[in-house]
Formats: structure tokens, sequence, C-alpha cells
């Protein structure tokens, strides 16, 4: 399989990089700046893209990397710091630019460079830089320009190596998505043979010869990774896969039955579902502080699971829904730990598994969510939109009771419902009901009400590292509060958040 390494130098769109590259049908993969170049040389990738980054190239503490990357034949682009530090490693010249560019700026472009085939002369690009290549290095030539960037893009044909100072990945910038097709396409010279349909089919296969004939256990929290790994398992082995399903009583209204009923009818494996609520909301009471009530739930999942997993009469492999992005945020090598990911948990001492199994480790959500299509999960279930670990525990703010998870249960379900039926959900990334600690004087027929609040939470968002409030239309907003003050026993007031990211977070706590 061909494969584009995107070299990390701690950019913030490093993943966005390998997303849009895959998304022309190429594999990417991204390993840190500190990868050894015998790493790079012996995987043979038909290109490598530098990322952007927050440094200065001229500054010896900064990432860096050998020169002799330049010579190893295989084609490079370089984005942003990475423009700059082919620069910097060809001896050109990058200092501190007399002004900064930030956001949409005009580019130029000269047509006659390969990198930008089929793109207009002059363009809309997305900067974000405060230093500048004042000289380009010796064999390069400038193919494109701005106001205030002499350099803002620079090609070595001979070596292939080409460099723009703007985010051709980010959709700000108008045809950065032909320019990556180009340089996947035109230099790089790809075949574009990534595509679902293999992955599936390699991936049950190489589970098939890992697994064999033992037993394979996974925790199955109903969200899209898990459920999708579950999918792929149930094809691979079957009968020989255990889900366990811990439904701690925070979920959504329904939604456990709906993902016991999903799974025991779809495929062909073991669902075994712990009902664990009342012991949830034993280990909650009288604890208001959002970061005890986090640590509360997550403690008491790993026990009720761990403790399910030691009544099993067999032990083979443990399979984890890890992502990509799980991989990377967890630190791989020499990488910075950035978190480490829900998705990857730490068995206990005492419980031995054969070995690990983490079937989508390879991919972004986005592909995740095509995986899950083509075998056949429910609509409802692929598209899932971001859950909180913790469940509706950390959308009640306050103590978390019986009768306010009820409540919040009936609000969201209006909400969802409301928004299904009007299509509108297809316009928002994420949206959702919290459960205030606050009351509000209300009147209903002739009586004076001291009930709850519910508040209304719903953004548009490409990747949730920056969000912006949805501008859902009135009438909608009307509708639905309506339908909640009607329908749901015990409130009697609903806003609406219209607070962005930053300065907000999307979850309230």
């Amino acid at each position: 399989m061909e494969k584009i390494l995107v070299l990390d130098f701690g950019g913030q769109y490093n993943q966005l990089i390998a997303r849009r590259v895959r998304d022309h049908r190429v594999y990417a993969e991204i390993l840190p700046y500190t990868t050894p170049i015998e790493t790079i040389k012996d995987n043979g990738y038909k290109g490598i893209i530098f990322t952007g980054g927050p440094n200065s190239v001229f500054d010896m503490s900064s990432p860096h990397y050998t020169k002799d990357i330049l010579n190893l034949g295989v084609p490079i682009l370089g984005i942003c710091y990475g423009c700059q530090l082919i620069a910097w490693m060809g001896d050109g010249e990058v200092k501190t630019a007399p002004v900064s560019e930030y956001g949409k700026i005009e580019f130029t472009a000269d047509k006659k460079s390969k990198l930008f085939n089929n793109i207009d002369e002059k363009s809309i690009v997305w900067m974000s830089h405060t230093d500048y290549i004042a000289t380009p290095p010796q064999g390069f030539e400038i193919i494109g320009t701005t106001d205030d960037c002499p350099c803002a893009a620079m090609q070595n044909t001979t070596k292939s190596i080409y460099a723009v100072q703007f985010h051709p990945e980010v959709t700000h910038s108008q045809f950065g998505s032909q320019i990556l097709y180009n340089f996947l396409y035109e230099i790089c010279e790809c075949a574009g043979d990534w595509v679902m349909d293999n992955f599936i089919d390699n991936t049950v296969a190489k589970l098939k010869e890992e697994i064999g004939n033992k037993k394979v256990i996974l925790g199955l929290s109903g969200g899209v990774d898990s459920s999708v790994a579950a999918g792929l398992l149930s094809r691979a082995v079957g009968k020989q896969l255990t889900c366990v399903f811990v439904d701690q009583g925070l979920m959504r209204k329904d939604e456990g039955d709906f993902v016991e009923k999903t799974f025991t009818s779809l495929f062909d494996m073991n669902f075994v579902r712990v009902n664990c609520g009342d012991l949830f909301l034993s280990k909650l009471k009288g604890v208001i502080d959002p970061e005890e009530k986090r640590k509360i739930i997550g403690t008491e999942f790993f026990n009720v699971f761990w403790n399910e997993i030691r009544n099993q009469n067999e032990l083979g492999y443990f399979a984890q829904g890890t992502i990509y992005p799980d991989c990377i945020e967890s630190g791989k090598g020499d990488a910075d730990v950035i978190k480490t990911h829900h998705n990857r948990v730490k068995t206990p001492d005492d419980v031995e598994f054969l070995g690990i199994v983490e079937p989508l480790c390879d991919l972004f959500k986005d592909e995740v969510r095509k995986v899950g299509e083509k075998l056949g999960i429910p609509k409802e279930l692929v598209w899932r939109q971001p859950f909180p670990g913790p469940g509706l525990g950390v959308r009640i703010i306050g103590e978390v009771t019986a009768d306010k998870i009820k409540i919040l249960q009936e609000a969201d379900w209006v909400l969802r419902d409301e928004m299904s039926k009007n299509g509108y959900e297809k316009n928002l990334a994420q949206f959702f009901c919290v459960l205030p600690d606050v009351k509000t004087v209300g009147v209903m027929g002739d009586h004076r009400t001291y009930d709850h609040l519910i508040a209304i939470r719903a953004v548009t968002t490409d990747d949730f590292m920056t969000a912006d409030w949805a501008k859902i239309p009135y009438d909608i907003l009307a509708k639905v509060s309506n339908r909640i003050t009607n329908e749901v026993e015990h409130i009697n007031r609903v806003v609406y958040d219209i607070t962005s990211k930053p300065p907000g977070t999307v979850e309230w706590e």
C-alpha cells in the first residue's frame, strides 16, 4: 500500500493534513519529528509532508530535522513552519516578518508550477505566521507571493521539493484541496488505492489470523468507535467475541435498550449487559464538583467492567475501539503525551490477556463512520454525536439524582426528535440539553410554578478545536421550547446558549 508521511513539527493541524490526504484516497500516517531518518527510509513513502508549528526555525530549541531528508529522492511538501524549515535546512534566510499575516490573505500563484495546476492565479489562502522566508535556498524558485510575503511558495523541481507558507489543509484556503491533490498525483504520482472496502476485507482477514480460535472481549459503550470495532470483530470471529456493555444509568433516553437490540440482532456475538444505575447514583449522592463526578463515574465504570471480565470463564484477547487520533494524542514513540485517551484502557494487574486488539487504530473518525455504514450498523450509531464518557453526569450541573436524569433524558429526547423531524440536525456538529442547578418562576394555566430551567447547546465546527454557536432559526427554537415545556414535567423555562468556543467549551462541565 502506498503511503504519505506527515512529519509532525508541533502543528495544530497535523491530523487535519493526514485526513485531507486520505480524502484523496491516499493513505497517510503521522510520525513525530523525532523519528529517525532510517525509519523513514525503510517505510518507502511516496511523499513526505512537513507540518506547521508554533516555533521559529532560527530558535535552536525549536523542532528541527537532519538535512539529509532533503536528499532522499522522495517528494516533499512543506507547510507553514515546514516551509520555513525547508528554507532553513537549505541555507536560505528566515527572518521575523515586518508584517505578520493571519487569516484570509490573497495569494498570487505561478501557474507554471505543477503544484498549482487547475487553480486560479489569484485566490484566498489561510495564513498564520510571524516569520517569513527572506531569501530562498539555492536551487529554489519563488512560485507564489502575497502583498506582505515575497516568498509565499517555492519549489525545487530537480529534487521535487515544494513549500507553501499558507495552510492548504484548512477549508479557508480556496484551492487547498486541489493543491494537495496536485502534490499527491502530479508530483508523488500516487495511484489512489486507499478505499474502505479494501480496509474491511484486509482487517477481517488480519483479525482472523491474529485471534485464531481464541476468545476476544470488547468493552462496548454504544459509541461510534466501539460499535464499529464490534462489527469488524464479529465479522471476523463471530461467537468468539464477547461484548460487555455497562449501562450506568447516565445514557440518553432508551439508549441502552437500543444498543442491546442493535447488537444482539445485527451481529453474531455474545452480548453481556450490566445494569448498574443505582450503584452509580449512590456513589454520586451529594457530589456537586464536576471533576469529582468525572472521577467517581470513571472509577466505578472501571470497577464494574473489570469485575464482569473476571467472571468470564476464558480470557483471550482484549479489544479496544482505539482510533488513530487516540494513538497520536496518547503519544507514539518519542512523541510527547498530550493526554491518555479514554479509548486506551489500562488493564488491572490481576487480569491477563494474550494481547491487545485495536482494529480501528489506523483510522480517523470520519473513516470509522464509513466503515460502520458498510458494515450495516444503523445510522443512529454510526453518526452518533460526541457524547461525554461520564454521560449525563456532566450535563446535570450540581448533584445527580434519578429525578434530574429523567428530566434531562426527556428534554434531550424532545430536542433530538424535533431536529430529526425538521431535518435541521444535518446542519449541526453537536446539539444537546443541559440541566443547570437553577429554578425559575413560571406560570402554567392559572398557577405559579417554581421549577427547572433547561439550556439548549448546539454548535457548528469542522474539528471541535474551535466551534461556533449554531444559528438555529427562531421558529425551530420556538417549537422545541414549546414542546419541552409542554411535554416534560418540571420544566418551565428554556434558554439557548449562544457562546462560541473559545471562550466557552462545547460541554458545560
